[in-house]
């Protein structure tokens, strides 16, 4: 029953707002063949054009973009919805939304998560003799959603600001804001809580501990090994400068950005003096940059989404423009993937799953579809062909949270619906609905700013394609195998250490010398 409560709670909940890091240090027993590691980094809320490799105008990312020139590059690459719990889920199972049953971010009192029919790439591959570090497996460590979705006594950067925890028995007051001021953050080793309300400035420290350890010891153990890391970074509050002013530092978001690669910088080091010729690193994002933020959100580099800036609103994070879903992508592993190399292919998150089973000589889940390729041939630079046909999924700003309306095809891209996010004026863009669809070239647009003539040949050559590939994926899903989340919220799910005191305060013992191995499995 462990088991299940694990995947209920750590695989579910922790799509609460977004996932966080998690280690496993379950190592008994050995297989057989020299199969690749692979160390999965996810940043949260980061732009396209934060990582300098991408961007020039970008100086904070020595780390990543030295990754970048010692592997591959992706220019294309697109989160699988443009909001944290349906990017991350169709990570975990390789499935969009709608078939998955995560369509929209569950909140803080959400009793349910990724359905249990659903198979995450962690069960795939321990069935092929891995060490899993993923949600929901032996042990756990991290915090269950976004750390904006609890009070803290190091609040960060935030916009607008959060205030801290209230102290003794002082009741809370209503903030505006989306702070959350009644229940602390908690972190959790296990089902334990052993700190709440977490500290902020010392989680990402936290993080990298528990990574090396789990790198380390994997690394010794004989087995291959998939270590999922779910950065806090990008998203609010900033906590880099929390302390301590970073002198370097232009702004919060600037000191945020270049802690997040030192973190990056770490995990790489690690393995390249424990397993870097069998370990593949592949980093990306959840989602664009939380345009609401103004100064504490990334940068989009060009793809401003143009036409929707002129409706009004953000085209950024929750919405199907660019802004909201290219995302940056690094793939590195030492004499396996080219060095220095920039793919132009059309990828996307939802390739992680497929990819690393097959990389693992493991087999996909039979009795559902996947939504991902298998991308070997372009990691190995021997095709530089990814998706012709890419959907991405209303998420937040206008139409149906999950609906595929939007969709990619070539160099093209289809709009059955518009609207924008909050930006940070507040305004907010209106849905629109279009019949026929507005369609881009990003070949020649990539801002998104004039599209094309409805009346023009280039149009009506797009069109029938667009209609036929949106037609056959609806068609599939609807013969698909697919599941159901359970979005209800009931107040007794919110997690807290002692509910009779003010802001659920608690700490263990000792936070320097947490467990290194133990089962939880019942």
């Amino acid at each position: 029953m462990a088991w299940l409560f694990f995947k209920v709670l750590w695989v579910g909940v922790s799509f609460l707002g977004c996932l966080f890091p998690l280690v496993n240090f379950h190592f008994s027993g050995e297989t057989g063949g020299q199969k690749p590691n692979f160390v999965i980094i996810l940043a949260d809320d980061m732009g396209w054009g934060d990582l300098g490799a991408n961007w020039a105008e970008t100086k904070d990312t020595a780390n990543l973009d030295k990754m970048a020139a010692e592997g591959m590059r992706f220019v294309d690459f697109h989160a699988a919805a443009s909001t944290c719990s349906p990017s991350r889920a169709s990570l975990l199972t390789g499935r969009l939304g709608l078939r998955n049953g995560v369509t929209h971010n569950f909140a803080v009192t959400s009793v349910g998560g990724l359905p249990l029919n659903e198979t995450t790439l962690a069960e795939v591959l321990q069935q092929a003799g891995y060490v899993t570090g993923m949600i929901g497996f032996d042990y756990y460590f991290g915090i269950p959603y976004s750390h904006d979705m609890g009070c803290t006594d190091t609040p960060g950067y935030n916009h607008p600001p959060c205030p801290a925890c209230p102290q003794g028995d002082r009741p809370s007051r209503s903030h505006k804001g989306g702070c959350y001021t009644k229940v602390a953050l908690p972190l959790y080793e296990n089902l334990d809580i052993v700190e709440q309300p977490v500290n902020l400035s010392s989680l990402a420290h936290m993080y990298a501990e528990k990574a090396t350890q789990f790198i380390q010891r994997a690394s010794t153990s004989g087995r291959p090994f998939l270590l999922y890391l779910g950065l806090a970074h990008m998203h609010v509050p900033l906590t880099r400068t929390w302390q301590s002013a970073d002198p370097q530092s232009r702004h919060p978001y600037a000191a945020d950005l270049r802690e997040m690669d030192s973190l990056v910088g770490r995990i790489k080091d690690i393995v390249d003096h424990t397993a870097k010729e069998n370990t593949f690193i592949w980093f990306t994002g959840d989602n664009g940059p939380w345009a609401q933020k103004c100064e504490l959100a990334g940068s989009l580099g060009p793809f401003a989404g143009l036409w929707q800036v002129h409706q009004g609103g953000s085209p950024a994070k929750q919405t199907t423009w660019e802004g909201g879903h290219r995302v940056p992508a690094v793939a590195y592993w030492p004499g396996r993937i080219p060095f220095n190399v920039t793919s132009t292919a059309l990828l996307s998150m939802l390739d992680i799953f497929p990819t690393v089973v097959a990389l693992a000589g493991a087999t996909l889940p039979r009795g559902r579809r996947f939504d991902g390729l298998d991308a070997s041939e372009v990691l190995f630079g021997r095709s530089q062909t990814g998706h012709r046909v890419l959907f991405h999924p209303n998420s937040g700003a206008a139409g149906e949270y999950g609906a595929l309306q939007t969709v990619r095809l070539g160099h093209y891209k289809a709009f059955y619906i518009t609207g924008g996010a909050a930006a940070c004026d507040g305004s907010v863009g209106p849905a629109q609905c279009h019949e026929p669809p507005l369609v881009f070239n990003l070949e020649d647009d990539v801002a998104e700013a004039v599209p094309l003539d409805t009346g023009s040949a280039e149009y009506w050559s797009v069109l029938p394609t667009v209609r036929e590939a949106l037609a056959g994926v609806l068609h599939d899903i609807a013969d698909d195998n697919t599941s159901r989340a359970d979005y209800a919220q009931d107040p007794s799910a919110t997690p807290c250490c002692d509910p009779h005191h003010v802001a659920c305060r608690c700490q263990a013992a000792s936070q320097t010398d947490l467990p290194t191995s133990r089962n939880v499995r019942q």
